[in-house]
């Protein structure tokens, strides 16, 4: 089944051409690649008729049929007598990687190296960041001198190793999150994409569906669908995944029941224990992305889905350093069911995927010290004066419009109407300095919801006001 070409798209693709001054036919492939690059189109989907997308486009047709030769020249698609033109096997991969149709003419790139450099925002609300500055200069240094000063190592750590960081990590999960492991089954991988494609190659899932939150996370979504799998979009509500829209064809579910990714919804007990019961049944595999689990704020904590009883034996739990201190340790950690864990090695012996060891050392010392219980401590009292400023400053400036996800993580949505377009929205902000990201972005395929995600990490508790400001007159509050 997984090599059967899938149905047709629409004719009416709603391609956007770029207004970069470009060829018409390289702006017309650069909206087919972006079409495949997030997901619209996959391979075996065919194109319409070069007469049919010159109609859409209101352009010449020669100017479509020598954007589709361009795009078969790239290997994006393929071409046959009777059948049309098709996107091509590995087309999708291409398109995340960034691979263009074209070479840039040297005026061209002339041109782009003579740009100027974006200024960084002055106010940066991007979801997903911790504040490093909260980090205890006196507790880092401390740790990495204890890194400094132990052996060096001779060789790079395998799956296998990192001894020192599995035991804290074992205390850690069971102090904050519930969960009982031990330091054996623990796997220390270079970030959570790691651990999602090691996931997808032990549990075979290559060809098979995954049930995916819509909206997600894109990343997620675009690693499992680069390592083969098929993901599927199940529409969250309120209280994030219902365990009542899977199917028996789900080999596996991705979720974010912490803090769903991007609405912000915190899965309730029930359905968490219903998630876990499913998978025990339909015997399929349970993904839990706890990326920001840590942090919550005036509600009780909720067990991860690996600590419910059943959840050891169906549950791949991935925590990651990023969201609690910084991306920049490029540290993650995966609890693999132990049917997997054998799986989960081999997969990551043959890719060579590793961490640095004096990395994972000195983060194990941050842990067993006590700076890492200290710096949450200090951390989500920050982060829960700082969400208070922003969400009260925003019901002050944007009457009329709601916020989800307030209770936990690192980041609130400001809900828009339907009709509002948030891309525009974002990309006015961020020439205001904020930077921010559209709601939107986050489905898989047709835009749903519009709103902005806010993080709001690293925004000063007095500078909410003034964004807010800024947020309201971007989105026409009065």
């Amino acid at each position: 089944m997984g090599g059967m070409a899938r149905h047709a798209p629409e004719v009416n693709l709603g391609l956007r051409l770029s207004p970069n001054g470009a060829p018409l036919r390289q702006r017309i492939a650069e909206a087919v690649i972006e079409q495949i690059r997030v997901g619209r189109l996959g391979p075996g989907d065919a194109l319409p008729s070069t007469r049919s997308l010159a109609a859409e486009l209101a352009v010449a047709r020669s100017s479509v049929v020598d954007a589709y030769d361009e795009l078969a020249a790239a290997g994006y698609t393929t071409a046959r007598p009777g059948s049309g033109t098709r996107i091509a096997a590995g087309a999708d991969a291409a398109a995340s990687a960034g691979a263009a149709s074209h070479v840039a003419s040297s005026a061209a790139a002339a041109a782009a190296a003579a740009a100027p450099i974006p200024r960084a925002p002055m106010w940066d609300l991007l979801p997903g960041h911790p504040d490093p500055d909260l980090i205890s200069t006196t507790d880092w240094r401390r740790a990495w001198r204890a890194a400094a000063a132990a052996p060096v190592p001779a060789a790079a750590p395998g799956p296998r190793g990192h001894p020192e960081l599995r035991v804290a990590l074992a205390g850690h999960l069971r102090r904050t999150r519930g969960i009982v492991a031990e330091p054996d089954e623990l796997v220390v991988v270079p970030g959570v994409a790691s651990a999602l494609r090691v996931i997808a190659a032990a549990a075979e899932l290559a060809g098979r569906d995954i049930a995916f939150e819509e909206p997600g996370y894109a990343e997620a979504r675009r690693t499992f669908e680069m390592s083969g799998a098929r993901t599927r979009a199940v529409a969250v509500d309120d209280d994030g995944l219902d365990p009542a829209a899977l199917r028996e064809s789900d080999t596996a579910v991705y979720c974010t029941p912490a803090h769903q990714y991007p609405l912000g919804a915190r899965l309730p007990a029930p359905r968490r224990a219903g998630l876990v019961r499913w998978a025990t049944r339909a015997g399929s595999l349970l993904i839990e992305d706890d990326y920001d689990g840590e942090f919550r704020y005036d509600v009780s904590a909720l067990p991860a889905l690996r600590s419910i009883d059943g959840g050891r034996d169906c549950v791949a739990y991935v925590g990651t350093a990023s969201k609690i201190l910084t991306p920049a340790l490029r540290v993650a950690w995966l609890l693999p069911p132990p049917r997997l864990r054998a799986a989960v090695v081999e997969a990551l012996e043959r890719t060579g995927e590793s961490v640095c060891g004096i990395t994972t050392f000195a983060l194990a010392r941050f842990i067993d010290s006590g700076a890492l219980t200290r710096h949450l401590a200090r951390a989500a009292r920050t982060y829960a004066a700082r969400r208070a400023a922003l969400v009260s400053a925003l019901g002050r400036a944007c009457t009329g419009v709601g916020l989800m996800g307030v209770e936990a993580g690192l980041h609130v949505v400001l809900r828009l109407p339907d009709a509002a377009d948030d891309v525009a929205i974002a990309a006015t902000l961020r020439d205001r300095g904020v930077a921010l990201s559209p709601l939107s972005k986050f489905f898989a395929g047709r835009p749903g919801a519009r709103g902005l995600v806010c993080g709001y990490s690293r925004l000063p508790e007095t500078q909410a006001g003034a964004v807010a400001e800024l947020i309201a007159s971007a989105v026409g509050q009065p």
